[in-house]
């Protein structure tokens, strides 16, 4: 192998620029640094400056084999070892984690452009829980006893489904490798995470802290571009269940190719999550609800975010003023300054298509555009990827900033007149991810729940994803859950029926 002394600190680093550099250029396979094998590495760029802080290992499929067969031959081992001991050491990677959040929130601000107080931070700390929740479920992988026959003693036992491929996407690539990453390690399998090319550092940094911890080759990362670096590992003989999370389109792809293998996909495909607003609402509680179920502090790369508002109309004119006035509070600016509010969008291409979204917007006829905030004046972000959120009013249900996943700071408040209305409007849609209700009639409330086609329905409420609670859509939202018990125990081992006669 290929590999070479680490080149990053053991202790947290405060200075994401210096470790960004230092974690350059290579993957984390079989317990070590390895550079590509073809040598190639691309750029990593802060989307804040447009200034290159790295360069990632540039993945092929000679890279991937040997993230595969690493995990393949760890994962034997791996499997021996007592789950609540899988569970225990799981639960000590989550400790070392807690000790490395601020650096961590750094790193994926400068690689991502997410504010770090509002977003980073945050994020960085919900992935020690991840970790920490899971650790305590070695335990529950348990079986049960059929009642066949008294002279046949007949029991189920879960068993791990072996080299786990786990893709993962940029806006919140910390949480969702945790997501597919832990449960994994506690029912027994290895894991070879593929990062987004946008967002490589942080996670490439998790990897070789859990690395201290676990075995060599249970825990293994590869970066590269989806056709050179994901379709291989999707692809690879050795691999027995993907995990992907991203984009419709590339899900289909995925998961077309999984078939082909006749092996387990869990697919989490994005949402046009709605948000339904009713006259008897707590109005301001309502209404800084909105700001962080629209995750503009994340400049709505999100997908759950409630880029559909619904507000019954006694209110409408006033919630939309609300709403206007708190986002013309934010402030935008350097992703690293704890006073910025909100970043920036990840990426040139990101950036261009959100643009094209409110374009289309601003010259719908009858459509208003609320442009809120305001732009940074510090020249030194001059070339920053930083959009101003737009809130719409005025556009018909069939608009493609209705109906499509934008993944920005835009977002569409319409009225409505009845419950019935509002839940044939929120339903139209293909996705299927999340919706909330704001209401303090909770008869309506969890009538409409049971009714939204959506796979996490919160009323009075819009939590980002948290450890314990099922996760994942219906529709074109995906297949499969997360972030549960029932999850690890569903995607991540399976079933075997063992037979003893006694007779």
């Amino acid at each position: 192998m290929l590999d070479r002394p680490h080149p990053t600190p053991a202790a947290p680093s405060t200075d994401p620029f210096a470790l960004a550099k230092a974690l350059s250029g290579v993957h984390f396979i079989g317990g070590a640094y390895v550079p590509a094998r073809s040598g190639k590495t691309f750029a990593v760029v802060n989307p804040a400056t447009g200034a290159e802080v790295a360069r990632a290992a540039e993945g092929d499929a000679a890279d991937v084999d040997a993230a595969v067969q690493n995990a393949a031959k760890a994962q034997k081992e791996w499997a021996k070892v007592p789950a609540r001991k899988r569970g225990a050491l799981v639960h000590q990677c989550a400790q070392l984690l807690k000790e490395h959040v601020d650096e961590l929130g750094r790193l994926i601000a400068l690689e991502t452009g997410k504010a770090l107080r509002t977003e980073s931070r945050v994020e960085a700390g919900v992935v020690a829980d991840v970790f920490e929740f899971f650790g305590g479920l070695g335990s529950e992988l348990k079986g049960e006893s059929v009642p066949f026959d008294p002279k046949v003693l007949s029991v189920t036992v879960r068993e791990p489904l072996g080299v786990v491929g786990a893709i993962i996407p940029w806006n919140v690539p910390m949480l969702l490798m945790a997501l597919k990453v832990a449960p994994a390690l506690v029912a027994g399998n290895s894991v070879v995470v593929k990062s987004a090319e946008e967002a490589p550092l942080a996670v490439l940094r998790i990897c070789e802290i859990m690395n201290r911890v676990l075995p060599p080759g249970v825990f293994n990362m590869v970066s590269g571009f989806g056709p050179e670096c994901g379709a291989p590992l999707v692809e690879h003989k050795l691999v027995r269940k993907v995990t992907f999370t991203g984009s419709v389109e590339t899900g289909k792809i995925v998961a077309r190719a999984a078939a082909e293998k006749l092996i387990p996909v869990t697919l989490e495909l994005g949402g046009k999550s709605p948000m339904i607003v009713f006259a008897d609402c707590d109005f301001d509680k309502t209404v800084s609800g909105a700001l962080t179920s629209m995750r503009f502090t994340r400049q709505g790369q999100s997908c759950t975010a409630a880029s559909r508002i619904y507000v019954e109309r006694p209110i409408f004119d006033r919630f939309v003023k609300a709403m206007t006035d708190a986002v013309n509070g934010m402030v935008m600016g350097d992703p690293l300054d704890e006073k910025t509010d909100i970043g920036t969008i990840v990426s040139e291409g990101q950036m261009e298509k959100v643009k094209g979204f409110i374009a289309e917007g601003t010259a719908t006829p009858g459509a208003t555009a609320h442009v809120c905030s305001a732009m940074p004046k510090d020249p030194a972000l001059k070339k920053g990827l930083f959009i101003q959120p737009v809130i719409f009013t005025g556009l018909t249900k069939d608009s493609r900033l209705v109906q499509e996943e934008i993944f920005g700071p835009v977002t569409v408040i319409q009225p409505f007149d009845t419950p019935e209305a509002v839940l044939a409007e929120a339903n139209d849609s293909d996705y299927g991810l999340a919706a909330s209700l704001w209401t303090n009639n909770l008869k309506v409330g969890l009538d409409l729940a049971h009714r939204l086609e959506a796979g996490l329905v919160q009323i009075n409420q819009n939590l980002v994803v948290q450890a314990n609670l099922s996760y994942g859509g219906v529709k074109s939202s995906g297949l499969g859950k997360e972030a549960s018990l029932e999850a690890m125990l569903e995607h991540f081992t399976h079933k075997k029926t063992i037979m003893v006669n006694m007779a």
